[in-house]
């Protein structure tokens, strides 16, 4: 989901759609500025500057991750003491006054903008028991719109993509969330009864927040280079079938960079 903020209104969303991230944590934040050559000084001037802030946390049994990039950034305090944790959020305060949008990530005032508008990307995926174990590598996909796809025709795709792969659905230590479609282990039918075949958990779920349904796909501690390389070949599969967001740690990517990403070669050690 992506959703422009220029405006009070837009502001009112915001507080209402996220609950003012309450208990959420900070875990990404990045300040860039942009210079621009002028010929008439000699000098690169300062053409904007670029706060983005990630952001982790829960509503009603959903985990969302966002992304806030603030554009034209006029003000900005951070304050961070040494030994303190300021990742912690209890609630984002917000104010729109003279044409500027301000943000309070903390009551303290240690996270501090002031900017002229803002972009809220954000990721959504039920809250499970994968959360809770450790991944040295996961990636999510939340699509534009549409259906999840099935299991069958997942596994159709990789036979067609000479990897063929058995399924073996996740037992029911609790009851799925409401969205979840369907969530287990991929596993390569090559050598599977020796023990060291390449295998992937996946998850697979409806349509959240009013986007399309999302997908994440992820790797245990105990998982080889050929379980990467599964990992990376059902990811090639579902971004080449279906557009939209993908989440790789705490990078956000569009369809766009995603395929960019991959050309680059880019390794899967990442976590969310």
């Amino acid at each position: 989901m992506i959703y422009p903020i220029k405006t009070i209104e837009d502001l009112r969303w915001f507080l209402a759609h996220t609950q003012g991230f309450r208990g959420g944590q900070v875990t990404d934040m990045h300040l860039s500025k942009r210079r621009i050559f002028d010929e008439e000084s000699g000098r690169d001037v300062l053409a904007g500057s670029t706060a983005t802030v990630v952001v982790r946390y829960y509503v009603c049994g959903i985990l969302r991750v966002a992304k806030l990039t603030m554009q034209g950034v006029s003000d900005l305090s951070i304050l961070e003491q040494d030994g303190t944790d300021r990742a912690s959020l209890s609630t984002v305060q917000v104010e729109f006054r003279e044409g500027k949008l301000r943000f309070w990530f903390d009551p303290h005032g240690d996270l501090y903008v002031v900017c002229e508008e803002a972009l809220l990307e954000e990721v959504s995926l039920p809250h499970s028991d994968a959360d809770r174990e450790g991944a040295v590598a996961q990636w999510t996909f939340q699509a534009d719109y549409g259906e999840a796809p099935t299991v069958a025709w997942l596994l159709d795709q990789l036979d067609r993509a000479g990897t063929p792969c058995i399924w073996r659905a996740a037992g029911c230590r609790t009851p799925l969330h409401r969205a979840m479609c369907w969530e287990g282990e991929l596993v390569a039918a090559v050598d599977v009864n020796a023990g060291l075949a390449a295998a992937v958990g996946v998850q697979a779920y409806g349509p959240i927040d009013g986007a399309g349904f999302g997908m994440r796909v992820r790797l245990h501690h105990s998982a080889g280079r050929s379980s990467g390389r599964l990992l990376g070949l059902v990811t090639d599969l579902i971004t080449q079938c279906f557009s939209g967001t993908c989440l790789v740690g705490r990078t956000f990517l569009s369809h766009e960079e995603w395929l960019n990403w991959k050309s680059l070669g880019r390794a899967y050690q990442v976590r969310l």
